[in-house]
């Protein structure tokens, strides 16, 4: 394992932190027109490896320093509004909470044109062995940028799609 940080930064961290420079490509467009439903998952996943990496240091660099690195284990996204061909658009993220392994945040995507918000992702990620495939405790530095990021982001409000279960809601 790096014991030393080799990229992204200690802080303080914007609240929430914001991924630009994204778009709808050609071949996301499904047979209604519109970003297909997995694409989004592929968006969610680039910003967020921006945003592992450039600010908390445990993206590629790390990966490959550490032998370690992120693995999604859980993910819900919620679509909100559809995104066409060539829309522009960004991501919010914020930390929820975090262990010594693992981290739990919230994502945010919204339409550039408009600012609207398209879709959400609340996730969970482990540090994940590369020699074992098994979860792995991060560095002390990365426990350390995990707090003060948590920290960070305390005041920020509550998005109500936190959490929120799967299921039909029947109205009596």
């Amino acid at each position: 394992m790096s014991e030393t940080a080799q990229s992204g930064h200690d802080g303080p961290y914007a609240a929430p932190i914001e991924v630009r420079g994204h778009a709808v490509k050609p071949e996301w467009i499904d047979y209604n027109g519109h970003m297909n439903v997995g694409y989004y998952g592929v968006a969610f996943d680039l910003a967020l490896e921006e945003m592992v990496g450039d600010h908390l240091g445990i993206g590629e660099v790390y990966v490959n320093s550490a032998g370690a690195g992120p693995y999604m284990i859980q993910s819900h996204i919620q679509f909100q509004r559809e995104l066409l061909d060539g829309d522009r658009f960004y991501f919010h993220f914020r930390l929820l909470d975090h262990d010594h392994k693992r981290l739990h945040y919230f994502g945010q995507m919204f339409a550039e044109k408009d600012d609207v918000l398209c879709a959400t992702q609340e996730g969970m990620i482990m540090n994940v062995s590369q020699a074992t495939g098994r979860g792995a405790d991060y560095p002390d530095w990365v426990v350390a940028r995990l707090a003060q990021m948590l920290a960070d982001h305390k005041a920020l409000d509550p998005a109500p799609q936190v959490a929120n279960p799967i299921g039909i809601r029947r109205k009596i």
